[in-house]
């Protein structure tokens, strides 16, 4: 983390999966009930749309959304190939970001980056603003995609800004990895239906530093960088191999296919190792020693583990304390191993009056927060073979996911953005 003390980080929830960037809030404690009308701090209607996780650093919270607006057009229709359940396009967007004071809701300052009329309109279930922000404690970065990178200071002042091109995306289902920050680097994951890259800007003026082609369709995984042997590396899920890359200058390390098309779900990592898995053609996870992982390492026991059922499509998995939950495609079945050998903490659990689950689990204070887009979140112990501690509904739709920072819960739902306290 460039800027800011790591210690500071960890009170914080700087970036996609928070501070350790393995969906876990070590330092918060958010309360376990809340409902429309209990432990609600505040909420506020949110402007257009945004699936992107909020990120936090002191008392401002950071989102992104996009906000049609304009005369209606002639829909637009997308016609990559194999495209379905895709959103027409009918208005111009505008592309912003928000500063929102996490503690009474008010709105700090918000900038538009951007308006246009968007050349995909992405899947039905999806939004134009799906790629959270991310800061370092100086300075916020708001990454959408096709329509650019845009670093602002803490007061909402323009720092530098980045167009990288034009994503075409597999079924035009629309744009999603989230930038990450290690040091002065800033990471991109630009795989596409065009040419595929591997981006390392400087964070603080916006050049670049590297950039690598990678032999990959579309993904929307985020970047994970991780430290091994004293060296950082960073970490790529994507359908034809889950990739390995220096920090310092981009080179290959490791390789290793296993997973299928459509990578959604950001790997994690711990003790040693890297946990990646997906669900679209098949499921597929795999465990992967860093230790001795050089060039493909797929038929090789670097490989620790591996499993054929029950893993992720779009959430991202959990590691907590040694235990890596996650959830079956984007169902309502949650398996818990233990991380390192790949064996099952009890049978896969369903979780109660909850559906359909796009977001990712949030682990903090010995608890594990789950949110549905039906408006139902779950809420288990870690510590107590995952017994139900509460099930709470609110009136909306939730996408993103759970993030908590001191004692509140924050919870980014289709019209509004909920702050949950005592």
């Amino acid at each position: 983390m460039h800027g800011a003390s790591w210690d500071a980080s960890l009170t914080n929830w700087p970036n996609w999966r928070g501070p350790l960037a393995t969906g876990v809030a070590p330092k918060a404690d958010p309360p376990i009930h809340w409902s429309e009308q209990t432990n609600l701090l505040w909420k506020v209607a949110l402007p257009g749309k945004g699936h992107s996780t909020p990120v936090i650093w002191g008392d401002t919270l950071y989102l992104t959304a996009s906000v049609p607006h304009g005369a209606v057009k002639t829909p637009f229709y997308d016609s990559a190939p194999g495209t379905h359940d895709n959103l027409p396009v009918t208005q111009d967007h505008q592309f912003i970001l928000m500063a929102i004071n996490r503690l009474d809701g008010s709105r700090v300052w918000t900038r538009e980056v951007r308006d246009e009329f968007p050349h995909e309109g992405g899947h039905t279930t999806g939004s134009l603003a799906s790629n959270s922000p991310v800061t370092d404690g100086e300075r916020v970065y708001a990454f959408f995609g096709s329509r650019g990178l845009y670093c602002f200071d803490l007061s909402g002042s323009l720092v530098w800004k980045k167009d990288l091109g034009r994503m075409n995306t597999l079924h035009a289902h629309g744009e999603g990895s989230s930038p990450v920050i290690s040091g002065d680097f800033l990471i991109i994951n630009w795989d596409h239906e065009g040419e595929s890259l591997l981006y390392a800007l400087d964070v603080r003026t916006g050049k670049e530093r590297w950039k690598v082609a990678r032999d990959d369709k579309t993904s929307w995984s985020t970047p994970l960088v991780v430290e091994h042997g004293g060296k950082k590396q960073v970490v790529i899920s994507a359908t034809k191999r889950v990739r390995g890359y220096a920090l310092s200058d981009g080179s290959l390390i490791w390789e290793c296919a296993g997973l299928s098309r459509n990578v959604v779900s950001s790997p994690v990592a711990g003790e040693g190792m890297v946990f990646a898995g997906n669900s679209y053609d098949w499921q597929a996870m795999l465990a992967i020693r860093l230790e001795g992982a050089k060039g493909d390492i797929t038929e090789t026991d670097r490989v620790a583990w591996r499993m054929n059922r029950l893993t992720p499509y779009v959430s991202s998995p959990l590691l907590y304390d040694g235990t890596l939950y996650f959830l079956r495609h984007n169902q309502n079945i949650l398996s818990r191993l233990e991380a390192v050998t790949g064996k099952p903490r009890e049978e896969p659990m369903r979780l109660p009056r909850i559906t359909e689950i796009f977001g990712s689990p949030l682990g903090a204070a010995g608890r594990i927060y789950i949110a549905g887009r039906d408006g139902v979140s779950v809420v288990l112990s870690h510590l107590n073979n995952n017994e139900v501690l509460a099930v709470n509904r609110l009136d909306d739709v939730f996408t993103a996911s759970p993030v908590a920072v001191g004692r509140q819960l924050f919870l980014r739902g289709e019209k509004q953005l909920y702050a949950i306290g005592k």
